[in-house]
């Protein structure tokens, strides 16, 4: 079993340099145990952050973080020096969320018509009357009274929309890499995505309203 620490901890002193980091993977390449043992210290609580925005469940949240450790450290020859290593692990983590939720993915999904704008035959939208707040969902994310709202009206989304707001907008990968790990093409991340947006304000329009009209 892993040991990750959960706050993240770099009390290791690793070093972030390009130069250090290849020193690092070269001494991964070669079994160092030690060298294993300081990435897992230095990039565990930050996958498990990860992990558990995509499985809401703690234990699928470690499991995932598990997985990704053990599949970077078997395919370490793979790593291209051209990238970050962190960002490499990040991409495999990401991985191993989706495919939990792939094996977990037992029953159909809910419809997110229901959260989606109507519009008239003339094409204006019904009931317009959205609050002017603006921020993406990683904006909203960062500010401390807003985070636990919308982690929670996320988390209402049907997974694949919430997989790819996550993927697009919370993790940041582009387009072409979203698409890539969902097995999908580029233009069904764009329209997923389109609709998970509207479909989060949706959610957000009544918390918002309120503070707005207080």
């Amino acid at each position: 079993m892993i040991e990750l620490d959960p706050a993240g901890k770099r009390e290791m002193g690793i070093p972030s340099d390009a130069g250090g980091e290849q020193a690092l993977v070269a001494r991964l390449r070669n079994g160092d145990e030690t060298a294993f043992e300081l990435v897992v210290r230095r990039e565990g609580g930050r996958l498990l952050a990860v992990a558990r925005r995509f499985l809401r469940n703690e234990e699928d949240a470690r499991d995932a973080v598990q997985d990704a450790f053990l599949s970077a450290f078997r395919s370490i020859e793979s790593f291209g020096q051209g990238s970050r290593f962190s960002t490499w692990l990040h991409r495999i983590l990401i991985n191993a969320c989706l495919m939990k939720l792939r094996s977990s993915r037992r029953r159909a999904e809910d419809s997110i018509e229901e959260l989606l704008p109507k519009f008239q035959e003339d094409g204006h939208q019904v009931n317009h009357s959205n609050p002017p707040w603006e921020g993406s969902a990683e904006e909203l994310l960062a500010r401390s009274e807003t985070r636990e709202i919308v982690r929670r009206c996320i988390d209402k989304l049907p997974e694949t929309y919430r997989s790819v707001l996550l993927l697009r907008d919370i993790e940041e990968l582009t387009t072409e890499e979203a698409a890539r790990l969902l097995g999908v093409t580029e233009n069904a991340v764009k329209i997923r995505l389109h609709r998970a947006r509207q479909a989060l304000r949706t959610l957000l329009d009544p918390t918002f309203r309120r503070a707005f009209a207080s």
